[in-house]
């Protein structure tokens, strides 16, 4: 399947962290120390410089719950609960059924961590469809990130700021009892990285455990029906490839999850609110940030990329 040419990031936006070799927009993300892997997928931390009354409309669509320490920046988000704006804080965001539309205006720097599905219900007790599409401030959840976010300078080094959320998490995980994610869930996230477009029957049958079960246990982790957590990672995929960070090598895999043309369409339309040829045209550097991210965590997860090896879009 060949990539379209893609619009470069507005010169007047300044990425500290690169662009891709297609000039899209990358953060300083990496996979987390081994001893929090459980319950931490990715971490991630992105500084972008634009004038102050530089406004960028977006949106973002994550398939994990990620907690993200706002440094800098005006930010508007259409949440499930209604539009919500925020500066400076400690949020987190559930996963997404769906885009989810994003502004920020000025400069803005942006710390996050990607929780693993079900790392939440294992510490705490929630639910994640309690979160689907919502923004809940940390505090409310009883996160002790203020602290942390106080600490944090905002001219650091971003390997800096990843070391410092690495301790408050092995602080937040130890605290909870550190009671490890569903193994199910895991073996899920394991199987949907590789390929989402699995049976799911089949799924359950080699995991010794009904089709209800998994279900139940699925919604709960991830916050959607199993189906439709193949669905939105199909669509994370071919996003990630139409925008130029993901594999090359795996874009006629990626295409053929789509029984055709017509039903990518329809999906990614259902999905992020454009049409595929509307999305490559159209200038998406937020939502690219968090492409970018998953993909090196799925190709890492996949053993396609090893930790710290130069990516393919790099």
């Amino acid at each position: 399947m060949k990539q379209r040419g893609l619009p470069g990031i507005d010169r007047v936006l300044a990425p500290l962290s690169g662009v891709s070799r297609d000039g899209q927009p990358m953060s300083y993300n990496r996979a987390p120390a081994a001893d929090i892997a459980p319950w931490i997928a990715r971490l991630y931390a992105t500084s972008v410089e634009a004038p102050a009354d530089y406004r960028l409309e977006c949106g973002l669509f994550t398939d994990t719950s990620v907690v993200r320490i706002q440094l800098k920046g005006d930010w508007t988000a259409q949440t499930a609960t209604g539009p919500l704006r925020y500066g400076p804080s400690a949020l987190h965001f559930g996963p997404h059924s769906k885009l989810m539309p994003v502004t920020v205006t000025g400069s803005f720097v942006s710390i996050g961590i990607s929780l693993r599905p079900g790392a939440g219900y294992a510490l705490f007790g929630t639910k994640a469809p309690d979160f689907v599409d919502r923004i809940v401030p940390c505090q409310d959840l009883g996160l002790p990130v203020d602290a942390a976010m106080a600490a944090l300078n905002d001219g650091a080094p971003h390997e800096e700021w990843l070391l410092a959320m690495e301790v408050l998490m092995r602080q937040i995980i130890n605290g909870a009892g550190a009671k490890e994610p569903d193994p199910l869930s895991a073996r899920f996230e394991a199987a949907s990285l590789v390929d989402p477009s699995f049976n799911i029957a089949d799924f359950a049958a080699e995991c010794g455990v009904d089709q209800r079960k998994l279900e139940r246990v699925i919604k709960r982790d991830f916050g959607l029906p199993p189906k439709q957590v193949l669905r939105r990672a199909r669509i994370l995929d071919m996003a990630s490839f139409l925008r130029g960070v993901a594999d090359h090598a795996e874009g006629d895999e990626m295409a053929l999850r789509f029984y055709d043309q017509s039903h990518l369409i329809r999906e990614f339309t259902a999905l992020l609110g454009m049409s595929p040829k509307q999305f490559v045209s159209s200038s998406q550097p937020i939502l690219t940030l968090a492409l970018e991210s998953r993909q090196a965590r799925r190709l890492e997860a996949i053993d396609r990329l090893g930790p710290g090896e130069q990516r393919p879009w790099q």
